[in-house]
């Protein structure tokens, strides 16, 4: 590792990573360091956030709500990164709100990733408690999205 604590030959082996298999973006996350590659479409950048024991600020600025909201046992997270839409399509009803009814494998939302419209089904049959999400927000991987109990 360099004196940073960014392993420069990760980095490398990660874009290459993301040239191989056409991603557009990966991340890695260790006790020390959150690495993020990504590519554009004219080449590839890096983004490293601060070491997980040292709070960054853009976390310390985020509400409490959002930390139990990633804990809590009802929370379906995000598989991928992309941009959420909580509809079929423009104007049409959501798939869920709040108070709704789900079971297993039913479509709470779409993340669109690549231009590929992913449905995203509930993991857990229950009542929706929180939409964590609005229209048209992009979202990370492992984002909470949805509480249902």
């Amino acid at each position: 590792m360099s004196k940073s604590g960014v392993d420069q030959d990760l980095i490398r082996q990660l874009a290459a990573l993301l040239k191989e298999t056409d991603l557009s973006e990966i991340e890695v996350e260790t006790e020390q360091v959150r690495l993020r590659v990504a590519r554009q479409v004219g080449g590839s950048f890096v983004s490293v956030a601060a070491p997980s024991h040292a709070p960054a600020a853009a976390s310390a600025a985020a509400p409490a709500a959002t930390v139990s909201d990633a804990a809590h046992p009802g929370a379906l997270t995000s598989p991928m990164v992309g941009t959420t839409y909580l509809a079929a399509e423009p104007g049409a009803a959501p798939f869920v709100t709040v108070g709704a009814k789900v079971s297993v494998g039913q479509t709470v939302l779409i993340i669109e990733a690549m231009k590929t419209m992913n449905h995203i089904p509930a993991t857990k049959s229950g009542t929706v408690v929180k939409i964590l999400v609005e229209d048209g927000q992009p979202v990370e991987f492992g984002e909470p999205l949805i509480i249902v109990e």
